[in-house]
């Protein structure tokens, strides 16, 4: 199982990263419908409060799970990857991906 981390630098400004996140919800049940795909979810900063949070207002966080390297690879191919990637351009500044397996 691999757990990947995306995080999506959005241009300075809330509409931006509304607009993504929008984008996101189009895609998420056929995500969640690919073989091999066993969690989707974008991730935003919490307001806790708390004095040692680092805070990104202008980032998204992909928390993914995947059965093996060829499922993410074919996920990165399907026609809504494909169209989500073209929507967001205008938005989107930059993104750094971990691709994760258990230390344990």
């Amino acid at each position: 199982m691999l757990t990947v981390i995306a995080e999506i630098r959005t241009r300075p400004g809330a509409h931006h990263r509304q607009a993504v996140l929008e984008e996101f919800k189009k895609i998420i049940p056929a995500v969640l419908a690919e073989a091999g795909c066993h969690g989707y979810a974008p991730m935003v900063d919490s307001a806790t409060g708390l004095d040692f949070q680092t805070s990104a207002p202008d980032s998204i966080v992909m928390v993914e799970q995947w059965a093996s390297a060829a499922h993410l690879k074919a996920h990165l191919e399907t026609p809504h990857m494909l169209g989500f990637r073209d929507a967001v351009k205008g938005d989107v500044l930059d993104t750094t991906i971990r691709i994760l397996e258990s230390g344990v």
